[in-house]
């Protein structure tokens, strides 16, 4: 039995053009958090992304998780992530907060800037003040949670705060437990100076040098003061498990192989380079444009995604502990994966992977 968090994570992908079809994505994805929250997940994360076509049509994940709130019990309503320097730090703040109090506490509040330049031209941000502008965000939302409904005063060149308190406040004190997504060594190192839990994903970039990065992140958590021991680092990994590896493979190799040619060309556009994003996204871009079949070996040689049967499933997580992982955020729901699929999927790794 690990002691890993076993978690539940969703881009709320929508393979299909029709509004019929895109409801029946959502409806799915919602019954799969209530079988989660009935089967033991710890967590169910919801991204946050916009004009991301088919991909990730979760642009609100606030409401979804507002909405699972009312039909779960125990399950934790993460968000995963806010993405802080689109909305004044008061909305997030007043969103967040009552997010919390209607779940009665559940709420894990995952922090990022975005990696689309696309989503920082619409919502009329400089690209390339996106971690200042996020730093400053959260440490703003913050200030208004520790006031505990007190005035807060906050003047920025992309939000104020003109000296108002701030309601409703969180039923967790001081606030909802602060994590920050990256997928870059210099995101995992802002975290680790700031004391934050982390999340991470191998797609992109493959387990063996996520594991690196992670090692670099409790370094630097040690050298700021902070107690690696007490932070949390999960990794968000498209897994399908089935009795066997040919019946996983049959099943999920085109459903995985969709969405990471979308995660590769969307997230992060393929004509958008700099040294921000050039070292992490070479494996994911290789594997995008290979032929199926060898494209699925190489995710699944490197971790970047689990297809496989128990055996393998097991032996997977043992190497995502070992990497210094403490959650497994798992990515179901992918690529239009059939709904029944999905659930067994669900059971079966908590029934004979991690039980």
């Amino acid at each position: 039995m690990t002691s890993l968090r076993v978690s539940v994570g969703y881009e709320l992908e929508v393979r299909g053009r029709s509004r019929d079809v895109e409801r029946r994505s959502f409806e799915n994805v919602m019954d799969q958090v209530v079988l989660a929250d009935e089967l033991g997940y710890d967590t169910a994360w919801f991204v946050e992304h916009h004009f991301t076509r088919g991909f990730s049509h979760s642009s609100a994940p606030d409401l979804v998780l507002a909405g699972l709130s009312q039909r779960t019990t125990r399950i934790r309503l993460g968000l995963g992530v806010v993405l802080l320097p689109f909305q004044s730090p008061i909305r997030t703040a007043e969103r967040v907060a009552t997010l919390d109090v209607i779940s009665g506490g559940r709420v894990e509040f995952g922090t990022g800037r975005g990696a689309s330049p696309l989503e920082y031209q619409a919502f009329q941000r400089p690209f390339e003040q996106s971690r200042r502008i996020w730093e400053d965000t959260l440490e703003a939302v913050l200030a208004i949670w520790n006031a505990d409904g007190e005035p807060v005063t906050r003047e920025h060149e992309f939000f104020s705060v003109p000296n108002v308190a701030v309601y409703p406040r969180p039923v967790q004190r001081p606030h909802p437990t602060v994590w920050v997504a990256s997928t870059s060594l210099d995101g995992y190192l802002a975290a680790a100076r700031n004391g934050y839990n982390l999340l991470g994903m191998t797609m992109l970039k493959g387990l063996d040098d996520v594991a690196q990065d992670i090692a670099e992140y409790k370094r630097c958590l040690a050298d700021h003061g902070h107690d690696p021991d007490t932070r949390r680092v999960a990794l968000m990994i498209p897994w399908f498990v089935a009795p066997t590896r040919d019946d996983a493979i049959q099943t999920a190799a085109d459903a995985v192989l969709w969405y990471i040619r979308r995660q590769v060309n969307l997230v992060t556009p393929p004509d958008y380079y700099d040294a921000r994003h050039a070292t992490h996204r070479v494996l994911g871009q290789l594997a995008a444009g290979m032929p199926p079949a060898e494209a699925m070996e190489t995710l699944r040689q490197h971790h970047m995604v689990v297809v496989d049967d128990v055996e393998g499933s097991r032996k997977a997580v043992e190497l995502i502990q070992a990497a210094g992982a403490t959650d497994l955020i798992l990515q179901a729901q992918v690529g239009g994966l059939a709904h029944d699929s999905v659930c067994d999927s669900m059971r079966l790794f908590m029934r004979e992977v991690v039980s």
